[in-house]
Order: structure tokens, then sequence, then C-alpha cells
């Protein structure tokens, strides 16, 4: 699996397995085991999918060494604060049965019952974080949804830069204006749906690439995202998906193929994230 550099100097593998929709128990561990099992070494999940503790049982049984792995989770919109994320990433980590996280996120910049003053909410929670930094509980920090004016706000009190952005993006949603800001900083840009909300699949567009590459569509919008410089976050239940997933590595997109596949329309576009009601 190939990797890329973060700005904190660290290596991050450029595919994770998702796992938002995966139901806890016995869905989300057997398909985290069958991830880890296919090769997938990186992990993504968060508090509000409430899936953490059967991921941390996958992890433990799937018997692979810790410093092979690589594990995200997120803080969640009720427990931004200075001490509230300190306490949130506790419950996270006795949850996933770990001693430190790869990476933690801040899973929202504006909550609902934050939005009169979010700004002194994500710095608090920064702050937390560049501390369990320090502390060795967390080797790296990043934010999700975070938008050019949500990252300049946090940058003003920040001592770290965010490492990695996890934002909506996929073949038909990209959002220009903070890709553009991310990449000049050096930030990962990690995309969650990567796969659309089920459109994908029957567009045209994806279709006809993907029977002239002989892939599937899941494959093509997966080589789109590396061709983007994105890190995709596939997520699957069935076993035999999860290994499809994998299997696009070879795939070399043409620059014309790739900006008809950027262009589609009809797919689910990003959240705003100062008008979410959550």
């Amino acid at each position: 699996m190939k990797t890329y550099q973060m700005n904190n100097g660290l290596t991050i593998p450029a595919l994770g397995f998702g796992t938002y929709l995966s139901k806890d128990g016995e869905e989300v561990y057997q398909a985290v085991l069958s991830a880890l099992e296919a090769g997938y070494r990186h992990i993504d999940t968060a508090t509000f999918y409430g899936n953490e503790e059967s991921i941390g049982r996958a992890i433990q049984d799937s018997g692979i060494p810790r410093e092979e792995l690589f594990i995200t989770t997120k803080l969640w919109n009720d427990a931004h604060g200075y001490e509230e994320a300190k306490a949130a990433l506790q419950d996270s980590l006795d949850r996933l049965q770990l001693d430190y996280l790869d990476l933690y996120l801040i899973h929202w910049p504006n909550p609902v019952q934050l939005r009169d003053r979010w700004q002194a909410a994500n710095a608090d929670s920064w702050r937390a974080m560049e501390e369990m930094v320090e502390a060795g509980l967390i080797r790296t920090i990043g934010v999700s949804n975070f938008l050019v004016h949500h990252l300049e706000e946090l940058l003003k009190t920040a001592k770290i830069i965010p490492a990695v952005n996890q934002l909506r993006l996929a073949p038909g949603v990209y959002q220009t204006e903070i890709i553009d800001y991310c990449k000049d900083k050096g930030i990962v840009l990690e995309a969650w749906s990567p796969l659309g909300r089920g459109e994908l699949f029957s567009h045209p567009t994806l279709l006809a690439l993907a029977e002239k590459y002989g892939k599937t569509v899941a494959q093509i919008a997966l080589a789109w995202s590396w061709a983007q410089g994105f890190l995709p976050l596939p997520k699957s239940v069935t076993p035999s998906r999860i290994r499809e997933n994998l299997d696009f590595q070879d795939i070399r997109l043409s620059e014309e193929d790739i900006a008809a596949i950027t262009a589609i329309e009809g797919v689910t576009g990003a959240y705003d994230p100062d008008k979410i009601s959550f």
C-alpha cells in the first residue's frame, strides 16, 4: 500500500477502510476483520458511529501488530472544549482498547449547539488535542468537514497545523476552494463517501469508463480519488467488495477521463457545516 507523507513528517496509508453506518456488533466486527485480512491497515471510525468497541475487538483479534496499523477516530459535537475533548479521547481509547491513536479529528467545525461560539470551542478542543500529542496519546491531529474560514480561525491559536482534513469528496463532488487551500498548507485530503451515495453505480459516465478500463465503477471512483491526490475511505460490509475495493491501484486514468469524472452531475453534494442541524 502506498502512503502519503503528512506535514508532521509521519506517513499515512493512502487508502483507508470506512466504517460509517456499519452496525456495532458482529457486522462491523466481521467487516473490519475482513478488511484487515484483505490487506487494509488504515481503519477510520468515530465516536458518533457507535462502533468503536467492536472495531477495537476486531483489531485485537486480528493479531496484527499495533505498529502496523493506522487507527483514526473523531471528536463528536457534544464534546467540544478543553476538558471535554480530553475525556472524549480517553473514552475512545478505552472502547478501542488502544494506548494511542494514529489520528484524531474534530468531526464537525460548527455544531448547532455551538453556533455562537464555535471558534472558541474549536480552539479549546485543539489545545487539548495538542497536549495529548505531547503526552503520546495521539500521533497526529486533524479536522473533518472544515472549510477555509474554519481552518483560518483555528490557525489563529493552533501550535500544530492540522495534518488531515476529511471531506465529502467523490466523482461529481469537488470542493475547489478548500481543496486548493489544504494542498497549499500540506494538509492531506481524506475523502469520505468516495463511492458516492449510490448514484455513481448507475451513472453513464462511470459505467462507460468501467467498461473501458475493465474495472468496476467503485474501482474507477477510487482511482479518480488517487489521481486527485485524495485519500479515499471506502466502506463495505461484504468481504468480496472489501477485497475488490483494493484492486484499483494499477488503474491509470487519462487526463481527459479524470476531468470527465470530476465534472459529472447528479451526485449528492457535501453538507454545509455552518447549517447542519446536529
